[in-house]
């Protein structure tokens, strides 16, 4: 049993279509129906903003939906993983180039263009997409927010709130050029990046965002004690299917990895990692 076919099934039973159960969700038929077909991967289980909705029409008990959403999500990115990561489409790249700020932008190409999806793109693309992500998800139930992107991206609002849910599921290693389009444009007025230290400073478009300025420095830090474990790599220890195969080394290189701002890691975020690091391909040789 997966989410589509439970979705299905409800329909079937309550004497619903598709049409009914995007009007209640709030979104477009097209995206129901891709989602009801399998086009659409579900979205990420902490999506309580439209499971919610899903579950109440369709009488479903609470975290149904987002519990076959996780096991769903878990299989499909472990399958993912196994491949290295491909550089972002061109389109995406030359989107994220147009907003850097216009005296670095030559210096800012020419490294990405010689190290295709390496550490500086990477970690800028990760950042920008972050910053826009974190705003998308503190407005998404502002209906007059909603209205504001879509004006400026040229669409309509169930369009728009589509394209949130698809935004804020996807990652750096699959953000497509339409989602740059309809987030990362409107959005972000400009960035810089400090070539020497790596901090990045972020321009948001005032109209929509409320504080337009946002500067990230990035340092190295000491590791706290085991007191301060993340939960998320708890229970990534925990699960054997994901954990299973780390050594020693591997798992204090998790352990010292720090996030700010609040933001907790996932078991399934160790596991990228994890994946990430015993990749040569991120690393340097000496």
């Amino acid at each position: 049993m997966d989410v589509s076919l439970l979705i299905q099934q409800k329909l079937t039973e309550l004497g619903l279509d598709q049409r009914d159960l995007a009007d209640a969700a709030e979104v477009t038929e097209s995206y129901i129906s891709q989602l009801l077909s399998r086009k659409k991967m579900p979205p990420a289980p902490e999506r309580t903003d439209i499971y919610d909705k899903l579950g109440k029409f369709l009488k479903l008990p609470a975290g149904k939906l987002a519990g076959l959403a996780d096991l769903q999500r878990k299989q499909e990115l472990k399958k993912k993983i196994q491949s290295p990561p491909a550089p972002l489409f061109r389109e995406v790249r030359e989107l994220l180039l147009e907003k850097c700020k216009r005296e670095r932008r030559g210096q800012v190409r020419a490294i990405f263009e010689k190290e295709p999806f390496g550490e500086l793109e990477r970690l800028i693309s990760q950042k920008l997409l972050d910053v826009v992500k974190t705003l998308a998800r503190e407005e998404l139930n502002r209906e007059n927010w909603l209205r504001i992107v879509a004006r400026e991206s040229g669409r309509s609002y169930k369009q728009m709130r589509v394209a949130v849910l698809e935004f804020l599921d996807t990652d750096v290693f699959n953000v497509t050029p339409d989602s740059c389009i309809a987030f990362l444009n409107p959005l972000i007025v400009t960035w810089d990046v400090d070539l020497a230290s790596f901090g990045l400073e972020i321009v948001l478009n005032p109209k929509i965002a409320a504080a337009s300025l946002k500067k990230f420095e990035f340092a190295e830090k000491e590791a706290v004690g085991p007191s301060e474990e993340e939960p998320g790599l708890r229970e990534f220890l925990k699960d054997r299917s994901l954990s299973g195969e780390a050594t020693p080394e591997e798992v204090e290189f998790l352990r010292q990895l720090r996030f700010k701002n609040g933001r907790r890691p996932t078991a399934l975020y160790y596991y990228r990692e994890l994946q990430n690091f015993r990749d040569p391909i991120h690393f340097r040789r000496k």
